[in-house]
Formats: structure tokens, sequence, C-alpha cells
């Protein structure tokens, strides 16, 4: 371990980060059908994880029910496990890292920077229409919840958008645009810059 070609071999790993609403989802679904990457949500782990059955998910259950928040180093083995498994060498992130302190454990166990972070910036407004026409008849219980789930995202994840931003590693695109508008600015991010010029798509950043 610990040879040059090892450290050749480190993954691709793009971050996606965005508040709720803001259609990560559907953005990096497209990714994977055009780009090849392989889309990864730290939430989707955690709760298949649970399913298992495992001692881990056990423990991860109950933590959740405490209201405790999952250590970073759990959902790092997962993410890591689900990349070894998978056999690709390029990642969508989704949802993590939340905070912080999940960004430097990251770096810190896996010891691989991420290549940029994709951040789908979207106003609240906009992520509240969207996500109270998905969820139809639930309106007066979701509007608080909605509110909620969006300033927890304000307070922890927008430092990690700011401390990439800082190395010059964040690429933001305007997610209040329709699906297909969203799509053509973030095709422009993932294509390489001679493929660029030859479609001039660089007139849609």
């Amino acid at each position: 371990m610990g040879t040059v070609s090892d450290a050749e071999k480190k993954p691709a790993v793009i971050f996606v980060l965005g508040g709720p609403g803001s259609g990560k989802g559907t953005q990096c679904a497209n990714v994977v059908e055009h780009f090849g990457y392989t889309h990864l949500s730290a939430g989707d782990l955690l709760r298949a994880e649970i399913k298992s059955g495992s001692e881990n998910g056990t423990m991860i259950q109950n933590m959740i029910k405490e209201g405790k928040i999952v250590p970073s180093e759990v959902t790092i083995k997962l993410l890591q496990k689900a990349m070894q498994e998978s056999g690709n060498d390029k990642f969508l992130i989704d949802g993590f890292p939340r905070n912080e302190e999940n960004r430097a454990a990251f770096e810190a166990v896996t010891k691989i920077e991420p290549a940029f972070v994709l951040f789908f910036n979207c106003p609240e407004e906009e992520m509240e229409r969207r996500i109270l026409s998905r969820n139809q008849g639930r309106e007066d219980d979701n509007i608080e919840t909605i509110r909620k789930r969006f300033n927890v995202f304000l307070e922890s994840s927008l430092p990690v958008v700011e401390y990439y931003g800082s190395k010059g590693k964040v690429r933001k695109v305007d997610a209040a645009k329709s699906v297909e508008e969203v799509f053509e600015a973030v095709k422009a991010i993932f294509t390489p810059k001679e493929e660029k010029v030859k479609h001039h798509s660089y007139a849609i950043l």
C-alpha cells in the first residue's frame, strides 16, 4: 500500500450540495446518465444500513431515534465501502458533507479532496413552492418543517460551500430555472474546455 500507483488511482469525488427542493437528485441522475458517474447519497446509504439489520445499522437507528447526529466516521465508512464496491472511479456524493466537521473528517479519513463542489443555489421561496406542490395535502404541517430544514442547511452546509469557495472549488448553478436549463448549466461544468469551444456552450454560463 501507499505506492505511487495507489495515489494515482484516487477516485474523482464531487460533492453535491443544495437545500431541500433544489432539484439536485434529478440533476445527479442526469450526470450519471450522461457522464458515467456513480451517485452516492449519504442518506440512502444510512437508510440501507439500518434496513440491513446489521449491528452498525442498529446503532445508527438508535442514534437517529435519540435525536443524535450520526458520527462522520460512520457515514464516511459507508461511503468508502460503496465507492469500493461500485467498481467506478468517479463519484457524485450527494447531501454530504453536511457541515464543517463532516468535511474535515472526510478528507482526513479518505485522504481525498473533492475535485469541486456542485452547488445548487435556489431561493427559499422557490424551494418551498416545489416541496409544497410535491407534498399536496400536507401543507399546514409542512411549511414549518421545510423552513427548519432550509435553515439547518444554511447554518451547517453553507460554511462548507464557503470553505471550498475560498479554494476556487465551487461550481454554482442557478437551480431556480427549469430542469432543462439547469442541466445545460451542469453539462457545461462537466464538459472539457476544448469541447465547450466547439459547441459554444459557454454562452449559457
